[in-house]
């Protein structure tokens, strides 16, 4: 039930981002989509309270209601260009995350990563085994890959971003260059030092080693990584500051309105 949702939101946002020469349509497709995208944000709260995840759990909320105000403003038909960006890169982005998420492409890419990231374990000398289909193994430890471990959230997040824009080709395939492939090989780079540091205890216990290369060394690593990789794709791209600033003015245009309206009644 939850995966209909989420592709009849999916599916809704795509056509709405394809129909702008018919307005009225596109209000009312887009308003669906986002509204469904809301649903299924929404019910992921439950799922990370039962694992205790709170800071996933008031993510999802956030973006769950982000997505009801956007159902909101397209109703209303505010700022229409900004709204039309914004629906094409959540479509785009979200096709491409969750065609690997929510579908057997999910054990695809995994695959894929655990191959490479072997490979080059292999390449810098480093004695990894593999022992099953995404488990490689070092020193009698065993690291599973998942699909966090692929970095396919950063990659569709931009891929949705860039691709939503208008802008030259050229400049679009610029902005993907410098992002999305230095995204995947740094994030071989992350796995092979993560696996790398558990298995040799580069950092004291076995898990002490994974502890501070997984939640320290790696997260502010990749956070720097991304920070800089945005600015890139920023400067290549000056029409996506554009997107994110005239989302933020929507925002302030209709809270202000909602709280004119509240307080004229």
């Amino acid at each position: 039930m939850i995966e209909y949702v989420l592709w009849a939101a999916l599916a809704l946002l795509a056509i709405a981002s394809v129909v702008p020469s018919r307005p009225r349509a596109q209000r009312i497709l887009g308003a669906w989509g986002w509204a469904l995208f809301g649903v299924h944000w929404g019910l992921q709260p439950l799922k990370y309270m039962a694992i205790d995840d709170y800071f996933n759990v008031g993510l999802t909320a956030v973006v769950a209601l982000f997505c009801f105000f956007m159902a909101y403003c397209m109703l209303r038909g505010s700022d229409r260009d900004t709204l039309n960006r914004a629906t094409a890169a959540t479509a785009i982005g979200g096709l491409v995350y969750f065609m690997f998420a929510e579908t057997t492409l999910n054990r695809l890419i995994i695959s894929l990563v655990t191959d490479q990231t072997l490979w080059a374990m292999w390449m810098l000398k480093i004695p990894a085994g593999r022992l099953d289909w995404n488990i490689i193994t070092l020193n009698g430890y065993r690291v599973e890959i998942v699909l966090a471990c692929t970095a396919i959230e950063s990659m569709a997040l931009f891929i949705g971003t860039i691709f939503g824009v208008n802008a030259p080709a050229k400049r679009i395939l610029a902005a993907f260059a410098v992002s999305v492939p230095v995204i995947y090989i740094l994030n071989l780079v992350r796995n092979v030092f993560i696996i790398a540091a558990y298995g040799l205890g580069w950092f004291g216990t076995a898990e002490q080693s994974f502890y501070i290369a997984h939640a320290v060394v790696a997260k502010i690593g990749s956070t720097i990584a991304l920070f800089i990789i945005a600015y890139a794709v920023l400067r290549i791209l000056p029409e996506l500051f554009l997107l994110i600033d005239g989302v933020f003015q929507l925002i302030q245009v209709q809270v202000r309105h909602l709280i004119g309206g509240h307080n004229a009644g």
